[in-house]
């Protein structure tokens, strides 16, 4: 099976290695990825840990897992990506309804780590 962030890659061989590795990804659309794989294991731990820690939801982070694990993820997409930023959407199912997340994200690198800020 492909990972969940849609490369041919199975998921050990892709955003499993991020998830056991605390994150440690060479660019911020890796890190991107291996997020929305989070998102579909509902892996909030790892959520918060490559969230950057000046927007850190951390009083929310219940509520993230509680969503991430009502919905049906379906695919994502990446529309563009550069050094710093991942324009991407994310297709789930919601209460039987199709929605999508699109949002061009924001990534900084401190002591050579990848961290998710917010929208750019």
């Amino acid at each position: 099976m492909n990972c969940y962030c849609g490369t041919k890659n199975t998921y050990e061989d892709c955003c499993g290695i991020f998830h056991k590795n605390g994150g440690k990804t060479t660019t911020a659309e890796q890190l991107m990825r291996s997020r929305y794989s989070a998102f579909v294991l509902a892996n909030g731990d790892y959520l918060m840990q490559t969230h950057h820690k000046s927007t850190r939801p951390l009083k929310e982070k219940k509520a993230i897992v509680e969503w991430a694990k009502s919905v049906q993820w379906l695919k994502l997409e990446v529309v563009e990506s550069t050094v710093d930023t991942v324009n991407f959407n994310a297709y789930f199912l919601e209460n039987g309804t199709a929605d999508v997340i699109s949002e061009n994200s924001k990534f900084v690198k401190e002591s050579n780590i990848w961290f998710y800020l917010g929208l750019a």
